[in-house]
């Protein structure tokens, strides 16, 4: 069974950056595309950034710029930089190991899509 290990979220004031890590095991990490979904308040789970087998690295049109995934096979890690943080930002960020392709349009997230992910970890923007 998958199990995820988070760290890097807290509380951060607007403008500020953030890297969250999330150390992926029990799953061929190098085999799946990984990826980062988050919950704000009084809004649905949305989809924001993937990176594929291969390292590339795709955003949701909203968030691009400020969310960049990445991948680190020989630490199975992923990761998530943002920058210039707003208080609209504030949730609870969550990582997955996808199921199905990563990519432009929907990054992993399709409906339907199918994903292994743990508990998420609270990001907190103070304006």
């Amino acid at each position: 069974e998958p199990q995820f290990v988070n760290s890097g979220g807290g509380l951060v004031q607007s403008g500020g950056s953030l890297r969250l890590s999330c150390a992926i095991s029990g799953v061929g990490f190098d085999g799946v595309p990984v990826g980062w979904f988050r919950q704000v308040p009084g809004g649905t789970r949305e989809g924001v950034s993937c990176t594929t087998i291969e390292g590339v690295t795709y955003s949701a049109d909203s968030l691009k710029g400020r969310f960049t995934s990445s991948r680190d096979g020989a630490r199975n890690t992923v990761y998530l930089d943002i920058n210039n943080l707003k208080p609209e930002d504030t949730g609870e960020y969550t990582c997955a190991a996808c199921l199905n392709l990563c990519d432009e349009k929907d990054l992993c997230f399709a409906s339907g899509a199918q994903a292994f992910w743990g508990q998420g970890t609270q990001v907190t923007v103070s304006s």
